[in-house]
């Protein structure tokens, strides 16, 4: 098996997943696709239902030649601000993988600093299958997070959101206020907790 693997030349496609919520961590993903297991239906994950997600993800985790799945903690988001954390959870992705590729596609127009060349695919997600398989892997995982979140606090509906910015979402910051696992440098929360 290690012998076919070293005979291709090994690439990585790199997405993220929750940039924009207000609440939890940046989550990103890494996968490096068998070209001897194809997988069909491979799509931005924003595009495909949850369910088809769901089923796509454990497909990619079966036949992918390797995948890594890291996030950014909340913490380090209001610390560094979204751009860099999610550039650093990316980057741990990357290092997450068991094998080190030799070029890694990134979703978006900018690049992580990495151990191997990086290139840029703007609309990443919907072109390069790879990245469409890192795509469903960041959002599922980040899903079942903010879901684990949800358990604990129930009256966030988190499960429902995912920690966007909605009028539901919203409403709960208003009559609970923001919880540890809201990004205190997002505007909407700050504007809360800045409240005399």
């Amino acid at each position: 098996m290690s012998g076919q693997i070293t005979a291709v030349r090994l690439v990585c496609g790199v997405d993220e997943a929750g940039r924009g919520p207000l609440a939890g961590p940046v989550y990103a993903a890494a996968v490096i696709l068998d070209p001897a297991r194809p997988i069909d239906g491979l799509d931005d994950s924003k595009k495909l239902s949850e369910k088809k997600r769901e089923r796509l993800a454990l497909e990619i985790r079966e036949k992918a030649l390797a995948f890594g799945i890291a996030f950014a903690t909340v913490e380090e988001i209001d610390q560094i601000n979204i751009l860099q954390a999610t550039l650093l959870a990316m980057r741990r992705a990357v290092e997450a993988l068991p094998v080190q590729p030799a070029e890694a596609l990134i979703d978006g127009n900018r690049c992580p600093p990495l151990a191997m060349p990086a290139r840029a695919v703007i609309g990443g997600d919907a072109l390069e299958p790879a990245i469409s398989a890192a795509s469903i892997l960041a959002k599922t995982a980040r899903d079942a997070e903010m879901r684990r979140i949800h358990a604990d606090y129930p009256h966030y509906a988190l499960d429902r959101h995912k920690g966007y910015d909605t009028a539901v979402h919203r409403a709960a910051l208003e009559i609970h206020g923001p919880a540890h696992f809201h990004r205190k440098s997002f505007a909407p929360v700050r504007a809360l907790l800045n409240k005399p």
